[in-house]
């Protein structure tokens, strides 16, 4: 059921708008700011999200995971992806950087699914730093054909 008032939702979408408008007036933020730990961190990895009739597909752009680090999980109507990008040196110190846009360390992300979903069918392949997760919905989300009869 989802025809009930959820103010998280909305709250989301604010601070979304939130976030474009202040990376509109600060574009450094955008380059910084996006991978670190935090509330920031809400737009990384970048995703696409679509479906058909029978599918629900999230493509999520993650080059430089370690698979391992990668964690997929659906409850109720959230899908959630973790993982972890590691340094590339780790005996550089963050202060010695003068120019760092390649980010590193523990990402969350969180999507609202747009239908109802098989949790226990879900499938997810990480491949070339693209990691593709399979939704199958349940057969109430899935259109029905209805037959139409002509008098």
């Amino acid at each position: 059921m989802r025809n009930f008032w959820d103010p998280f939702r909305e709250f989301e979408a604010l601070y979304r708008e939130m976030e474009q408008l202040f990376d509109q007036v600060n574009p450094v933020r955008r380059i910084f700011g996006r991978i670190t730990d935090g509330p920031l961190s809400a737009s990384y990895p970048l995703m696409n999200v679509g479906e058909d009739k029978d599918n629900v597909y999230v493509e999520v752009l993650a080059p430089g995971l370690n698979p391992d680090s990668i964690e997929v999980s659906v409850l109720n109507d959230q899908l959630r992806i973790a993982g972890e990008k590691a340094p590339l040196k780790t005996d550089i110190r963050p202060e010695a950087f003068y120019r760092c846009e390649r980010g590193s360390g523990r990402f969350v992300r969180t999507l609202t699914l747009p239908v109802d979903v098989e949790a226990d069918k879900v499938t997810a392949d990480y491949r070339n730093g693209i990691l593709l997760v399979t939704l199958p919905k349940q057969a109430a989300a899935k259109p029905k054909q209805i037959a139409v009869k002509v008098n």
